[in-house]
């Protein structure tokens, strides 16, 4: 008999643009170390893009906001997006079966792909697809998680070492690979411990002693979260357990 469906524990929260909201953006930023090292290094980096911009796995299309008013963009995304909470019905998102992307060889002269490829089954695929369309010298810009749990169950397939993403991009045929990591030890550490809490103070374990546990949890959380972002400041920790990896390549 097959097994039965396994029910995830928390849904993720889809980013929103930073505009829409920029005080809870900003607030998230600070509790969500995954989000906080994504923008690190994407908000930067999106500023000097020019043309004709593809969002892979656009979902709520985020980061447009930040992109310079000259850019001309563009979503895609996989038709059973609403299955990650994501809006389907967007105008500038194209919805597509995950294989083919429906666009024109050498049309983008940028590409982001930003925690997209742990969810694609065939994540040489998606990045041979990415090159074909990027112009010559276009740019990718990419992130994927390495430490965080199980996610978007049941599209969560993979987790990629620096060495497995080098690998990747070389076959697919990119040159100019820079892989960086987001965050570090401490940061993973920390981002654990905000899920235990929150998965403590559920209903299940308010009662004693779960409790007055929960509280202690909590209180290490808060902790460990202060010293994961002067960790990050201070450039403390060990960047060989990072939270993820973001990385530029060109075609």
């Amino acid at each position: 008999m097959p097994n039965p469906p396994i029910r995830e524990g928390f849904q993720p929260i889809p980013v929103q643009s930073p505009e829409a909201h920029p005080w809870a953006f900003r607030l998230r930023c600070i509790v969500d170390l995954q989000l906080a090292t994504i923008v690190q290094f994407l908000q930067p980096a999106l500023g000097s893009l020019q043309g004709r911009v593809l969002d892979v796995g656009a979902g709520q299309s985020p980061w447009r906001s930040w992109l310079p008013k000259t850019t001309e963009y563009l979503g895609i995304d996989v038709g059973h997006a609403g299955e990650f909470g994501m809006d389907t019905q967007r105008s500038d998102v194209i919805y597509y079966d995950g294989l083919t992307m429906p666009l024109a060889d050498n049309s983008f002269d940028a590409v982001l792909c930003v925690e997209v490829l742990e969810h694609a089954e065939d994540p040489q695929l998606l990045l041979t697809e990415i090159l074909r369309v990027l112009k010559l010298n276009g740019c990718l810009l990419l992130t994927v998680p390495w430490s965080a749990r199980r996610h978007h169950i049941p599209h969560d397939y993979h987790r990629f070492t620096r060495e497995r993403l080098s690998n990747l991009l070389i076959a697919a045929g990119f040159t100019d690979i820079q892989i960086k990591e987001r965050g570090n030890d401490i940061c993973a550490i920390s981002n654990k411990l905000i899920v235990l809490t929150l998965r403590m103070l559920r209903p299940s374990w308010r009662s004693v002693p779960g409790l007055p546990i929960a509280m202690l949890c909590a209180l290490c959380s808060v902790g460990f979260l202060l010293f994961a972002h002067l960790s990050l400041g201070l450039g403390l920790g060990s960047r060989d357990d990072p939270l993820g990896y973001y990385l530029e390549a060109k075609k």
